[in-house]
Parts: structure tokens; C-alpha cells; sequence
């Protein structure tokens, strides 16, 4: 079977506001205030909870990686709190899902969130079921831009890790896909969209409608 596995930060739903928040109840907590933005530093959210204490602590002065090892299980712990306050679908992602499964793709979640809490997201978003696998960043001894996490999930989606496109938003799914030397499918409306066209993807997507005719050019 040809599988399409869609990233999940930044590709399938916008969590930045919510992974903001977490990161500033770590600065917070040590008296330093809200220093990341909800709207200028969203892109950095979707990267990660690491890539976000970094860059908070580089806005002060005396924090370095120890702080961050310290703060990143805090964070974790208040993310999961509220990990769907804030957080949407982008416009029309679940309608393109449901289109390919209807033309008869596998449909699966490569992320590098930690699996239990992009499994609790996917569920409290209520489309959980929609999807037949989820790979998160410590399923496996390896994670993206390792090409055997999108594999794996191509696998337990049912589908051959030689027949299936990556759907993205960052340097990491493009790496992945490029590692697995198959086609990945950059998105260009989240945080960094406009920044997608210089990975050279073998294909940018502007609007989830357009999703289901891209994946048969590259797939078919």
C-alpha cells in the first residue's frame, strides 16, 4: 500500500500557543518573566521544547544547558496540562485525510513530540482514529531526520516505507524524507512557511485541498 505520513507540529495542527505557554511557565517559575511570544517566536515553538528554552535563556543572562536539561521535564508537565488550549487543525487538514484514505492511501503520524503526548493531543482533537499509526520521538531508538521513523510508521499504517511521501513543515522533514530518499511535501502557512521553498521539496502545499492531487502526482 502508498502511504502519506504527515508530520503533526506545524503541519497538521498549529500548537505553538500552547507550547509557548509551557515554555514560559518554566521562565516564570524562576522569576524571569513571559520571554517567548505566542506570535514572533511560534516558529521556534514548533521545533521544539528544547529549541524554545534555548532560545528563552539567550534573552537573559546566566542560564545555559543545565538550565535547560532542568526546565525541559518541567515543561513537558505543563504542556500536557494544557496541551489543547490554544491549539487548531489548520483549515481543511482533516477533509485531505479522509480524501486519501477514500482514494486508498495509508494514513499515518511521524512526530517528534514524545508519542504519549502527541497520542493525547490526536485524541482530545478527536481525530485520533483517523489516523492508523502515530510514531512519536522516543517510539522508537531513532527519530526524524532518521528515515526509519517515517518508515516505521509507513509500516504500521499498513504500507510499503519505499511508497510513501512525507508531509512537513521544517529542514527536518525534508532531511528525512531525503534520507529515505523519498518525496516529502513541504506546507507553506505555518510559522515558516516561507522559508519551505529553499529546502527544495519535490513539492510545496499551500492549502490541505490541494493535497490529495500532489500525492498522486508524486505517488502514482
Amino acid at each position: 500500500m502508498k502511504t502519506v505520513i504527515f508530520d503533526l507540529d506545524g503541519t497538521l495542527a498549529d500548537t505553538s500557543g500552547d507550547l509557548i505557554a509551557a515554555a514560559n511557565v518554566c521562565f516564570e517559575g524562576l522569576g524571569l518573566g513571559a520571554l517567548l511570544d505566542p506570535a514572533s517566536d511560534a516558529g521556534t515553538a514548533l521545533r521544539g521544547g528544547r529549541a524554545m528554552l534555548k532560545l528563552g535563556f539567550s534573552r537573559v543572562e546566566g542560564f545555559g544547558e543545565d538550565e535547560i536539561l532542568r526546565q525541559y521535564p518541567i515543561l513537558l508537565e505543563a504542556y500536557a496540562r494544557d496541551i489543547d488550549t490554544h491549539t487548531v487543525l489548520y483549515p481543511r487538514a482533516m477533509d485531505a485525510v479522509e480524501a486519501l484514505k477514500v482514494a486508498g492511501y495509508g494514513v499515518g503520524i511521524a512526530t517528534n513530540k514524545p508519542e504519549g503526548l502527541a497520542e493525547e493531543l490526536m485524541r482530545r482533537l478527536g481525530v485520533r482514529d483517523a489516523f492508523a499509526s502515530l510514531v512519536g520521538a522516543d517510539t522508537l531508538p531513532v527519530r526524524k531526520p532518521d528515515p526509519e521513523h517515517l518508515f516505521e510508521a509507513a509500516r504500521r499504517a499498513g504500507g510499503d516505507p519505499a511508497l510513501t511521501c512525507l508531509v512537513g513543515d521544517s529542514d527536518t522533514d525534508r532531511n528525512t524524507s531525503k534520507n529515505g530518499g523519498v518525496p516529502s511535501i513541504l506546507v507553506t502557512f505555518g510559522p515558516s512557511g516561507e522559508d519551505m521553498a529553499a529546502l527544495e521539496p519535490e513539492a510545496l502545499l499551500d492549502d490541505f485541498a490541494d493535497l490529495p492531487a500532489v500525492v498522486a502526482r508524486l505517488l502514482d
